[in-house]
């Protein structure tokens, strides 16, 4: 299956100011989100569970990939199209026992010895980042910037999206590098109108 990763979304709970979820997936999608991962960080299974079905009642409905973070076991639960995975998560090779080779395994690469070893081992894209510095990430030192990006890009021969620091005044030139994608949360969520928001990232 060809994935569309060109306007791949990251939720986020601190942004939904009230919304809930399943109205901030739709509206993203209905402005062009094409891929969407739900990333939830503080809550208990159980909630990281209800809320993972919520989106994936609206991805299932347009038929937009639902990616999981990091959570196997809940993308399993819910039969998601796929996880990603960082640096510190579960090894790729054992996802991919778990899920099978059907299912979508996407990993987090910093650097280009990260980007060739998830390529080698088998991930079927990359979140490069991060390209500039991002609220949502304290922990990084120095953002790799677009000649980061465009050096791993040009040396990969996997799908990619570009992450960290992306929105509306920058997102062209990240694109510029060729890179599939770009993977937002504040450039969408943080806005009022969530759909024109999504709009102002498309090409």
């Amino acid at each position: 299956m060809a994935i569309d990763y060109s306007l791949y979304l990251i939720t986020d709970r601190n942004f939904l100011k009230g919304r809930s979820l399943k109205t901030v997936v739709e509206e993203a999608i209905l402005g062009g989100s094409s891929i969407v991962q739900v990333r939830e960080k503080n809550i208990s299974t159980r909630e990281f569970y209800r809320v993972a079905l919520e989106a994936k009642e609206i991805t299932n409905y347009y038929k937009v990939p639902l990616i999981i973070n990091d959570r196997i076991d809940i993308a399993q639960a819910i039969d998601a199209d796929g996880v990603h995975l960082g640096q510190d998560d579960m090894h790729l090779s054992i996802a991919r026992k778990i899920l099978g080779k059907n299912k979508i395994i996407g990993i987090s690469a910093g650097n280009l010895e990260e980007a060739l070893e998830a390529q080698q081992n088998g991930a079927d894209y990359l979140g490069i980042g991060a390209i500039f510095f991002t609220g949502t990430k304290k922990d990084i030192d120095v953002p790799i910037g677009i000649e980061g990006l465009r050096e791993i890009y040009g040396k990969i021969n996997i799908p990619a999206v570009a992450i960290g620091g992306i929105n509306e005044s920058n997102f062209r030139e990240v694109l510029s590098t060729g890179v599939d994608g770009i993977s937002v949360i504040s450039a969408i969520l943080d806005k009022k109108d969530i759909k024109a928001a999504a709009k102002a990232l498309k090409l």
